[in-house]
């Protein structure tokens, strides 16, 4: 069928089912490209997969009913085959640590990296965009000389160093907030019996439970490394921001709107702004999936118990399912995060349609 053949009211569904196909077969592949690379990694490194389940001392025929049940036994393409069905169905195999369902792990860790990252993105942008147009609609003032300079030493100074100078000072010396760890002790416990969990952040089913005690110390614990990866989010975002605005003040019809008498607030704010939007939605999804990944030093130091954490625990005793499984959450986030800002992309620039 030609596209004079279809009727007018059919030819945007045809058009939207087209591209919806096109991103969900490349989404498709990339996943698969990312598996393999995962597979290959889990068939080179030095380590004997049966050995690390099963144990040294395992005898001969128990090494090869291992090796029959893992499918090792087969020819690798069979392997690989069996390895991307299975990785499908949210089967990364057992944790030789744990020996549970590496997925049921990843589903108890993850939730705390999401809650952490996502107040951290939330901090980042509330603070970041503001400043970032405040900068660059002062350049050369002192305002851009401060945006600027903060946000390079947010570029410079290690995560590792900003969260021990932060749990010295507001939690060792001034006692502003919760130390490591998403409770008390006392509040712990209460989380695992007294509070129905329902998305496994602490923040959000206290709240929605109604323990308004246990949601103020979890808030006491989980604000200052938020706000150690949230100040790391607002550098890049600022930066981007600052640029893209700059870029919008020169363009001819912000000029002919200040001629026209146009509100110097609702020249940056509406008109401006409408633009930056489109190219900065990509800065924010990107900060945000390297906040999901990147936090394995601020997890660790704040015994955050998230998947960064997780995969960097696994990798230390060579638990490679669950690092390679880890890592190919990790991946699908990052394919997630793309694709949503790709829709967001298109929503927010009728050209892009």
């Amino acid at each position: 069928m030609e596209q004079s053949d279809i009727p007018g009211h059919q030819a945007p569904l045809l058009r939207i089912a087209r591209q919806a196909g096109a991103t969900t077969a490349q989404l498709l592949v990339t996943f698969i490209g990312l598996l393999a690379v995962t597979f290959i990694i889990s068939r080179v490194v030095p380590i004997d997969p049966v050995s690390a389940l099963i144990g040294e001392r395992a005898t001969a025929d128990q090494i090869a009913e291992a090796r029959l049940r893992l499918g090792l036994d087969e020819p690798l393409w069979r392997q690989f085959l069996l390895y991307v069905w299975q990785a499908l169905h949210g089967d990364f195999g057992l944790s030789i640590k744990t020996h549970q369902p590496v997925i049921q792990e990843i589903a108890r860790f993850f939730p705390a990296t999401l809650e952490l990252s996502t107040l951290a993105t939330i901090i980042g942008v509330l603070i970041g965009i503001p400043a970032g147009v405040l900068a660059a609609t002062r350049p050369g003032s002192l305002p851009d000389q401060i945006v600027r300079l903060v946000g390079l030493m947010g570029y410079s100074m290690p995560v590792f160093w900003l969260a021990l100078i932060g749990l010295l000072v507001f939690y060792g010396d001034l006692g502003w907030v919760g130390g490591p760890g998403r409770l008390d002790a006392s509040y712990d416990m209460m989380m695992e019996f007294e509070v129905t969990q329902y998305t496994g952040m602490v923040l959000v089913d206290t709240a929605l439970n109604g323990r308004w005690d246990m949601f103020a110390n979890a808030f006491s614990h989980i604000i200052l490394p938020a706000s150690i990866l949230g100040y790391l989010s607002m550098a890049y975002i600022s930066r981007m921001t600052r640029s893209f605005m700059m870029n919008e003040l020169g363009q001819e019809y912000i000029t002919t709107a200040r001629v026209k008498g146009m509100p110097e607030r609702r020249v940056i704010w509406v008109h401006a702004m409408k633009n930056v939007m489109v190219p900065l939605i990509t800065v924010i999804a990107l900060s945000y999936a390297f906040l999901l990944e990147g936090a394995v030093l601020t997890e660790t130091i704040f015994a955050w118990p998230g998947l960064g954490r997780y995969i960097t625990d696994a990798l230390l005793v060579a638990d490679m399912p669950a690092v390679l499984g880890g890592t190919v959450v990790v991946g699908a986030v990052y394919i997630g995060l793309n694709m949503v800002s790709d829709l967001l992309y298109r929503l927010a620039d009728p050209r892009a349609r």
